[in-house]
């Protein structure tokens, strides 16, 4: 089979691959039909996380079920299904308490050794451990690209908002407008936010936010803490969310937020930042980051986008095949696709 590889920064190949088989009886085994391409993959492509060259990357998937173990029973072979960007065990101490994000046996697709040495989904085919509780069946007349979503970019924009705290009527804003970003905004209008102030500097992402209900601000063109401040009588932000993972970004989300304020970092933060923790501890903020809590909130997010309230069909800029990732991952750094999708 062929799957997308890592070779250096910079640099990823397709190349032939053994097809995975069943190891263990609570296995899957999935013939992938669509992949994305995301941010954190980026990540991975500019070497700022470090896997091993030759390792497939690639964590977000919707396609069919060919192979199921013994003991899988929530899904079956021939089933139309999306997976989760990660797997856990169910029985540890962290998913007992419904913190799968957390579990000691968690392994991350296409992110090598340090989460898990689980081979990734940007391939034909993929292994998928676990399976009764990382897969679910992609719900009737949902196309495959709306699906990709509720596995990770459209999860992780449910998580940023549910962990907030925010509650109706609060004002929120959104730093960074990737895909991420543009869902936690879609997300905190769906859960009453009274305004979502979303700010980015492309301004094609800035006009998708447009269209969702949000407030684009400009980072540079704009007076983007005059706006914040003429949207809360001054106060500030009751909601901020770090969309970036960098540190000049977290330090934005501590000055926007009001006192007694929730700063929510769903960016990636792979190197030491600092904070500034005078001004946090002064204003008294709630600050909390992490990987998201998918396998708990993929459920909720899969109804919501059944029944339209939330749609990420807009964020899918560019289709592309498999053969073709390279130019692919080319195309994404350049940030002139917002998703891309890869299929065989």
């Amino acid at each position: 089979m062929r799957a997308v590889t890592f070779q250096a920064p910079g640099v990823v190949s397709v190349e032939e691959r053994p097809e995975p088989e069943l190891i263990d009886p609570e296995d899957a085994v999935v013939r992938i039909e669509a992949t994305g391409v995301c941010g954190s993959d980026l990540h991975i492509f500019h070497g700022r996380v470090q896997i091993e060259p030759g390792f497939t990357i690639g964590h977000e998937y919707v396609g069919t079920v060919v192979a199921a173990g013994d003991a899988v029973t929530r899904v079956a072979v021939g089933d139309r299904v999306l997976g989760c960007f990660q797997t856990a065990c169910g029985t540890c101490f962290f998913c007992r308490r419904g913190l799968f994000h957390r579990c000691v046996q968690s392994r991350t697709f296409g992110h090598g050794a340090a989460l898990g040495s689980l081979q990734g989904t940007q391939a034909d085919m993929a292994l998928v451990p676990h399976a009764n509780l990382v897969l679910r069946r992609v719900p009737e007349g949902m196309s495959e690209e709306v699906a990709l979503f509720a596995g990770d970019v459209m999860g992780t924009g449910f998580h940023a908002v549910e962990q907030s705290g925010l509650e109706p009527g609060d004002v929120a804003a959104v730093l960074g407008l990737g895909p991420v970003g543009l869902c936690a905004a879609q997300v905190a209008r769906a859960c009453g936010a009274s305004r979502v102030l979303a700010i980015d500097t492309v301004p094609e992402r800035l006009a998708v936010a447009a269209a969702l209900g949000a407030q684009p601000l400009h980072l540079v063109e704009d007076d983007v803490r005059g706006a914040v401040q003429e949207a809360t009588e001054g106060r500030g932000v009751d909601v901020c969310i770090d969309a970036v993972g960098d540190p000049k970004a977290l330090e934005m989300a501590i000055r926007l937020t009001r006192a007694c304020g929730s700063v929510q970092c769903v960016g990636v933060y792979a190197e030491r930042a600092e904070v500034h923790m005078g001004l946090l501890w002064l204003k008294a903020l709630t600050l909390r980051g992490g990987q998201a809590n998918v396998l708990a909130h993929v459920d909720r997010v899969l109804a919501m986008m059944s029944a339209g309230v939330l749609d990420p069909s807009p964020l899918v800029t560019h289709h592309m095949k498999l053969d073709d990732a390279a130019e692919a991952y080319a195309v994404y750094d350049r940030r002139e696709a917002l998703k891309l999708v890869l299929t065989p």
